[in-house]
This record gives structure tokens, C-alpha cells and sequence, in this order.
């Protein structure tokens, strides 16, 4: 019989229950349950709609530690085939919130067996992919009660192998927003194309347009990408398309360059709207803020890992994935690290398949570094 560490057989039960943001109804009440395993007079728990903050006491605070970690799931059909595969439909932890999850719980049981001085406050966050949970979080009378002097987070990596850590000081995940932009036209029968306004054609130039922004609006000296994921128009072949809908993201390694494209993306709109007589409207949805290490902060940590035997240490690249963690960091000095994980599928994968033994690791380096701050 399988003999599996307790943690990662917590990775597996809440690998089957993935639930998008602020639905988290089921991931709360099982991270609830786990809790009232642990001796209760050495934490306090408050719920904050489908997250928890949990403080853990320490023996003679002086300050406050924030840990924090996302809960949420993404809108996938899961395809890895696993025995303990989602068992939401069309819901899938492709992401690794899973992962992140059982890490927490394993530092925080660690932390209230073996106390350590300072306060440790661990945040449960809701909506992660989306809408945002970090912001509301971070200006909830909760966290003005209990606001960390030092916070910090990790991510998986697919990339990297079980074992290693990957940092760097400052700029580690990119500014995004979201894009949703809606054409309305005139539709009208196939034959008859002069007597109606298509949108399916206008999408269609739209898309090529917002790829010029890139090559020819930002500095080729900074980075920014323009993602058209999914367009939506027409309702069957012999019916000219009355609206479109474009949705897609945008990523910049600067804020500037983000307000850069956002109005680039406008005038080219107006531009449309006029060429092909209709209707524009754009949504920006969820913007999450650039995730930038505390540079004093992310030196001790290197500088913890680099003593640590069997941790890899990676000085990494900067990245064009978005975290709102950033939010955070704006506020509140810290930092974010990826954790190897070896998946030869990337995030938001239907067949993410991340190495379980990185969940105990994470348990050790995290806990370690707690415990000696």
C-alpha cells in the first residue's frame, strides 16, 4: 500500500474539489476542518467571505509575518487522468492552488507545534484567477488589524525541477489586465452584405491592429504582449454577424507601457468604429498589479537558501504571468518565489501534473526560514 506523506494526500482531496473565485464555499469549510485538528488556543481564525486569515501567536512578538496563499481553481476540464482528478466539471486547480494550499497548511502545522517568536499571520485568499482577491483583502478591516511587516508567497513552476527556487529582486511577474471588447453592427442575410454592418470582418481587422501596438507603440527596450485568446460572433453560416466579442489579456514589464497600450487600444477602437459604422465598447476587467520583490527581504531569503543544503537556488528572469499578490507588495515589504515543481505541462494546463514531492520541500525551506526570521 501507497505510503503518502499527509500533506500531499491533503493536495489530493483538495485537487478534487476546485471552485472559481468567491465560490470557494467547499475548499473554506475543508481548510475550517483541518484546522480544528491543531491545538486551538495557539491560533485565532476570521473568515473574510471565502478566505480565512489565521494568526498564529507567537511566543514574544515583536512583529507581525504574513504567509499568504491562494485557494481558488480555474474554469478547465481536467484532462490528467488522474484517480483524483477534479471531480467539479469544467473545474480544474490547473494552476497549482492545490499545491499552494497543503504548503500552507503544512507550515502552519509546523508553526503551532513548534512555536517561533513572532506573530504568523497565514492568508487564505479567495479569487486569485479572478476577480481579484488580494486588493479587497489586503483593505479589510481584518488586515488593518492584522497587518504584516514582512510578507511573502510562492507559485509553482512547471518548468523547474523538485528542489529548486527561483527569485530575483525586483520586477518578478508583469502588470496585466484583463480585455473584453464588444462590436454591434447591422447582421442581415449573406447574399445582401451591402445592406448590413459585419462583425466578423471588423473583429477580424481589429485583431491584426491590436498586434501593431506591440511592434510599433511600446519600446523595444520594454516588453508588453497583447493576447487575443478567444472571439465570439454569428450565429450560423448564411447570417452576416450583427456583434463580436473579443477576449483576450494584456501583459507590460512596466506601468507605463500598460497606460501606453491601453490608450493605443482606444484610438484603434474609434478607428474601427468609425471604418465599419458600429459600436465599441471595452471592458478592462480584472488588473492586477506588477508582483516587485522588496530588495532586503528577497537578500536575506536568497541569502537563507544558499546555506540550506539540497535547495537549487535560480536567479530568474522576470516574467509576463500576473499574480495579485502585487498588490500586496505595493503595500507591505516582501516578496514571491517560484517553486520548482517539474510538470512537463505548463500552468493553466488541463493535464498540469506538478512532482508531489516538492510539497514537502516547500514545507521544510518555508518553515525553516520562518523559524529563524
Amino acid at each position: 500500500m501507497e505510503n503518502i506523506h499527509p500533506f500531499v494526500q491533503i493536495r489530493r482531496e483538495l485537487h478534487q474539489i476546485p471552485e472559481l473565485g468567491y465560490q470557494e464555499f467547499k475548499t473554506q469549510a475543508y481548510l475550517l476542518r483541518y484546522l480544528e485538528t491543531l491545538p486551538q488556543e495557539r491560533f485565532e481564525i476570521k473568515k473574510w467571505k471565502t478566505g480565512l486569515f489565521v494568526k498564529v501567536h507567537g511566543t514574544s512578538p515583536k512583529r507581525m509575518i504574513g504567509y499568504r496563499t491562494d485557494i481558488d481553481g480555474l474554469p478547465i476540464e481536467e484532462q490528467t487522468g488522474l484517480p483524483f482528478k477534479s471531480q467539479h466539471e469544467g473545474r480544474m486547480h490547473a494552476c497549482g492552488h492545490d499545491f499552494h494550499m497543503s504548503i500552507a497548511l503544512g507550515v502552519l502545522t509546523h508553526i503551532v507545534h513548534h512555536p517561533v517568536q513572532e506573530d504568523i499571520l497565514f492568508i487564505f485568499q479567495p479569487a486569485e484567477e479572478g476577480p481579484g482577491g488580494a486588493e479587497p483583502m489586503l483593505k479589510s478591516d481584518i488586515m488593518k488589524e492584522w497587518k504584516p511587516e514582512l510578507i511573502f508567497a510562492l507559485h509553482i513552476a512547471p518548468e523547474y525541477p523538485v528542489g529548486t527556487i527561483a527569485i530575483r529582486e525586483g520586477l518578478l511577474f508583469a502588470n496585466t489586465s484583463e480585455l473584453f471588447i464588444d462590436l454591434k453592427g447591422k447582421g442581415g442575410h449573406a447574399a445582401y452584405p451591402h445592406q448590413t454592418r459585419d462583425m466578423v470582418v471588423a473583429a477580424s481587422y481589429l485583431v491584426t491592429q491590436l498586434q501593431s501596438i506591440i511592434s510599433r507603440n511600446i519600446d523595444p527596450l520594454d516588453s508588453a504582449v497583447i493576447t487575443v485568446g478567444k472571439i465570439t460572433g454569428g450565429t450560423v453560416q448564411n447570417i452576416i454577424a450583427e456583434t463580436a466579442r473579443l477576449e483576450g489579456t494584456i501583459r507590460t514589464l512596466s506601468p507605463e507601457a500598460m497606460q501606453k497600450v491601453k490608450q493605443r487600444i482606444e484610438a484603434i477602437i474609434k478607428g474601427i468604429s468609425t471604418s465599419f459604422e458600429c459600436e465599441a465598447v471595452i471592458d478592462y476587467g480584472a488588473m492586477y498589479h506588477q508582483v516587485y520583490n522588496h530588495a532586503e527581504p528577497t537578500r536575506d531569503f536568497i541569502q537563507y537558501l544558499e546555506k540550506k543544503e539540497g535547495v537549487n537556488v535560480f536567479i530568474c528572469k522576470e516574467a509576463m504571468t500576473g499574480e495579485d499578490f502585487g498588490y500586496m507588495l505595493k503595500e507591505i515589504p516582501g516578496f514571491m518565489f517560484w517553486l520548482g515543481v517539474a510538470s512537463p505541462y505548463g500552468l493553466h494546463h488541463s493535464m498540469l501534473n506538478p512532482d508531489e514531492k516538492a510539497i514537502e520541500f516547500a514545507i521544510n525551506v518555508v518553515s525553516e526560514y520562518i523559524s529563524q526570521i
